[in-house]
């Protein structure tokens, strides 16, 4: 009989990380709020996981990837006051998901300025301050879903592109690194993400 110690807990939390993944990529593809609940689980996961491997940037990051999760949650179901000003017909705390829309070009021109600027910091850090084996690729990968998810919080479409560059890098460090299942899962994002993004822009383009 297998004792409590003797539990492989990092497989253990590998399975749970991937079948929470998967959820999430459901929930993700049809821009359901729920997307978030995933997102603030699958941090307190992966933080074990990232840090056990080695992955350090990765680790880091999902102490943001939580607290982004929150904000996500809130932006996407915020409450609106719906009413009209002529007859003071005014219906208080009505739900209503934020709308799937493009991201302005000012805006992208910051995120992509952002995104150079934590590249190179990331990347700094991770040679010379730690013992990274892959720290271009884990400062490439961190620094754009640091982006990614900013951009995911405010429903820009855009944010498939991101992901998709994040998720194609990510399935050849997993595997690198030793995470198999992990890889099997951006596997699966890489593809979600390229589907999905024609999907968000039906959506968006019915909405209009």
């Amino acid at each position: 009989m297998i004792t409590f110690a003797e539990i492989p807990w990092d497989k253990v939390l590998e399975i749970l990380g991937f079948s929470i993944g998967l959820l999430y990529l459901w929930w993700e593809y049809h821009a359901d709020s729920r997307l978030w609940l995933a997102s603030i689980l699958m941090p307190t996961i992966s933080m074990w996981i990232y840090l056990h491997k080695g992955l350090y940037a990765d680790f880091a990051i999902n102490i943001y990837y939580f607290l982004i999760a929150i904000y996500g949650y809130a932006t996407w179901t915020r409450a609106r006051i719906k009413g009209d000003r002529q007859t003071g017909d005014i219906q208080k705390n009505k739900k209503q998901e934020l709308p799937i829309t493009r991201i302005k070009p000012r805006e992208l021109a910051l995120s992509a300025s952002v995104f150079l600027a934590l590249w190179a910091g990331l990347y700094c850090g991770l040679r010379f301050l730690t013992d990274s084996t892959v720290p271009l690729a884990d400062a490439f990968t961190t620094a754009l879903s640091i982006v990614a998810m900013w951009m995911l919080a405010r429903k820009y479409l855009e944010q498939w592109i991101a992901w998709i560059a994040v998720d194609a890098v990510c399935v050849a460090l997993y595997a690198y690194k030793g995470i198999p299942l992990y890889a099997v899962l951006y596997t699966l994002y890489t593809a979600i993400a390229f589907i999905g993004f024609r999907n968000w822009r039906r959506m968006m383009r019915s909405s209009l």
